[in-house]
This record gives structure tokens, sequence and C-alpha cells, in this order.
């Protein structure tokens, strides 16, 4: 039935109908998918163009982490259903951010990423700010450590700590910017990450990571080995 109009399937077939009545739980990815485009195309049902997106980029991680081109070079995609696709996977991120309190949850670079990349967009300096987490990695508050070219010498461990140590932070999480919109770390940004990570072991605040933010894209300095 992948090829067939979903309206002409048995009702209790239909992802929608499924969906209402047995929860989203209940659905599979294919399925889940064809809720969220909506329509096939051409030459495919909506199930159809739904398994072949899945056959095409093997996992749902795999799906979000494309680019526009790519998922532009599979047939029966168009603006709309890609719009759709991207759309949906950020929810699904924004929410997985949220806590029940409302507090903003930092449990990847990701996260960190979404919730700090508006606000410095377009920026001409840089500004370099540590992410105060509890426990459960909540936002505790944010504090800014220094505005202007950022250099070994202006950072330093007791300004970058001071309020995390008030605030008796778990763990804290650096963010930086790089106006030039290449968020590929300089030898003073690794060399600041090392300082503060050895800082915060002395004083038994956990550095999770620091995150370059640049035009649309950012680095992880954990996933990079620094930390």
């Amino acid at each position: 039935m992948t090829d067939t109009k979903v309206k002409d399937w048995p009702e209790n077939e239909r992802p929608r109908e499924r969906l209402v009545k047995y929860g989203a739980e209940s659905l599979s990815d294919a399925q889940l998918l064809a809720i969220i485009l909506r329509t096939g195309s051409g030459e495919k049902g909506v199930i159809g163009l739904s398994m072949s997106l899945l056959e095409a980029f093997k996992t749902l991680r795999n799906i979000d982490a494309a680019s526009i081109s790519e998922l532009s070079s599979m047939k029966g995609l168009g603006t709309a259903k890609i719009a759709q696709i991207k759309a949906a996977f950020e929810l699904g991120k924004r929410l997985m951010g949220e806590s029940t309190d409302g507090k903003p949850v930092f449990s990847s670079s990701h996260a960190l990423y979404s919730y700090f990349a508006p606000r410095f967009k377009n920026l001409k300096k840089e500004i370099f700010i540590s992410v105060l987490l509890d426990a459960k990695n909540r936002l505790l508050r944010e504090h800014k450590i220094s505005e202007g070219t950022l250099t070994n010498s202006l950072i330093h461990p007791r300004e970058a700590f001071k309020e995390a140590v008030k605030e008796s932070a778990a763990s804290v999480i650096f963010v930086h910017n790089h106006p030039s919109g290449d968020p590929e770390p300089s030898k003073d940004d690794i060399t600041i990450t090392e300082r503060l990570k050895n800082a915060g072991n002395i004083i038994g605040i956990q550095v999770l990571d620091h995150v370059i933010i640049g035009d649309g894209k950012y680095i992880s300095l954990k996933e990079k080995g620094v930390l």
C-alpha cells in the first residue's frame, strides 16, 4: 500500500487516524514521517516517500543532520516538505532542551548552540560567557566574562569561576563567538579551555564543554577532544 493514496487505505491503517486512536508511540518511523510530509510525490505515495527517505539516510539522526541540498536530492522532496521535516526535528530538539520547570537544559552542544546562536548573530566583537548549570544540566544563570578579542591573558580563572562559586554550580559550559563566522578554535581558544578545565578540577566545578559559535555552525571543544 506504499504507493497508493493514504485516503484510499482502510481507516484504521491511516497514520493520522492510528495516531489519534492508539497514540503516536504506536506508529513506525515511516508513518510518523508520513504525517509530517502530508502528501506523496507524483511517483510515490506519502508512505513510499517516507520509506525512501529512511532507506536513503538510514537513521532519523542522519535525516536531521542532512543539509537542505542533500534532502533536495531526494525525488519528491521540495522546499515545503524539507521545511516541514526540519521544523519537526527542531521542535523535538527544543522539547528535549526544556525541563518541567521551564529552565533550559543543556545536555548537548547543539542545545547550547540553538539557545545562544540567535544572540551572537551579526555581532562584530567576541563575547565570552560562562553558563552555570545545576546537577541536572539546567541553567542556573549565565555570566558575561569578557567582551572583545579573546586572548589567554583576558580570561582569568578567578573571573571565569567567580559567579559559578557564588551560585554553587555543579558544572559550567563556556561559550563564545567568532565574528569572522569560522568557529575553528585558535591556539588561544585551546589554551584557555585547558586552563579553565584545570582550574575547574581544582575547585570542584566541572567544565562540561567550551562551544565556539560561528555563522550558522559551531564547534564543541569537548567533541574535538580538548576536554
